[in-house]
């Protein structure tokens, strides 16, 4: 029984776990993005 406690526990961390990493990921893809515009519009020339 006390096995079973534990194991929503552990299951809630690993899903708060996986959400924060895909909230990174979108970060890091969004902060991409924003840098290769940046750099576009730096390097652009007309």
């Amino acid at each position: 029984m006390a096995a079973s406690s534990v194991f929503p526990v552990r299951s809630l961390k690993q899903r708060s776990v996986q959400r924060c990493s895909k909230q990174l990921r979108e970060q890091k893809a969004r902060f991409y993005i924003i840098w290769r515009c940046t750099v576009l519009l730096l390097c652009w020339h007309d």
